[in-house]
């Protein structure tokens, strides 16, 4: 499971009360993130009864590892490498051919505000890549329920669960 960080854990809109306020220095920049610590909980549950890996996707890279995991109750995760990219030809997001090389053959679920049917597309058509669910976040509310229940149904229903 592929977790990007803002619009996905870190909304864009007025966050509920159950988010928490932080303010974190990187690279010299000072970014203020709100952030559910619930989330960890319910993204830990989902990864152990599925028997899924969790993966940062952000361009927050290793700073998720520092910032974000442990205020959300994640351990250290593995980082897909973002490197700056130029404008794609396809529409693509620039993390998408990234994304596709990390994953390779493997089953994967992409929780992102960024991920259009371009990016179905791109990993479909020109990838080849048949075994994904790509689950579009609301960036002003964040992550849900919702989004995990999609998740976990499609890993159920396809058979990459543990537990199928």
């Amino acid at each position: 499971m592929l977790l990007d960080v803002d619009g996905v854990l870190n909304p864009m809109g007025r966050p509920t009360p159950d988010y928490r306020r932080y303010r974190c220095t990187v690279g010299g920049e000072v970014y203020t993130v709100h952030l559910n610590p619930r989330h960890g909980r319910g993204l830990l549950d989902l990864a152990i009864a599925t028997g899924s890996e969790l993966v940062w996707a952000t361009t927050w890279e290793q700073h998720a590892n520092e910032w974000i995991a442990p205020r959300i109750g994640l351990p250290s995760l593995p980082v897909i490498p973002l490197p700056p990219e130029p404008p794609s030809e396809h529409g693509e997001m620039f993390k998408t051919p990234h994304v596709a090389a990390y994953a390779g053959r493997r089953p994967f679920v992409w929780f992102d505000d960024q991920v259009w049917a371009e990016d179905e597309d791109y990993l479909r058509v020109r990838q080849g890549l048949t075994d994904f669910l790509l689950i579009h976040v609301d960036p002003m509310r964040g992550l849900t329920r919702r989004h995990l229940g999609m998740a976990e149904e499609w890993l159920t229903l396809t058979g990459f669960s543990q537990g199928s």
